[in-house]
């Protein structure tokens, strides 16, 4: 599901802090899909870490998690801020363009 992984480039990304590894897994685009672009981020220390990437870059683009599908906000020109539970990590594909997001239905009062 993700040639990010087997067949795409490993760059590294600086991180704030020192118990945090940033990296990017990049595979070819493909007419279909586009670009196959995942961030990883994972914390090596037992205790919930904050760091500050810069992903300037990427700016417009929203992080997707890959495990739960979970949009999260936009990557803009400031330092993207993450905090990573003890041992925690997170595998974001970085998505061009999005749907909107559905609507949620309103709560039914009884």
């Amino acid at each position: 599901q993700n040639p990010a992984f087997g067949l795409g480039s490993y760059t590294e990304l600086p991180s704030t802090n020192p118990a945090v590894l940033a990296f990017l897994r990049e595979a070819p685009a493909t007419e279909e899909d586009g670009d196959d672009l995942v961030l990883c981020v994972h914390n090596f220390s037992r205790f919930a870490q904050p760091t500050e990437l810069d992903l300037q870059t990427f700016n417009g683009r929203h992080p997707v998690e890959l495990i739960g599908g979970v949009r999260f906000p936009a990557i803009g020109e400031l330092p993207y801020l993450l905090t990573l539970a003890g041992h925690g990590f997170y595998w974001f594909r970085l998505r061009d363009h999005l749907p909107p997001p559905r609507p949620v239905a309103p709560a039914v009062r009884l």
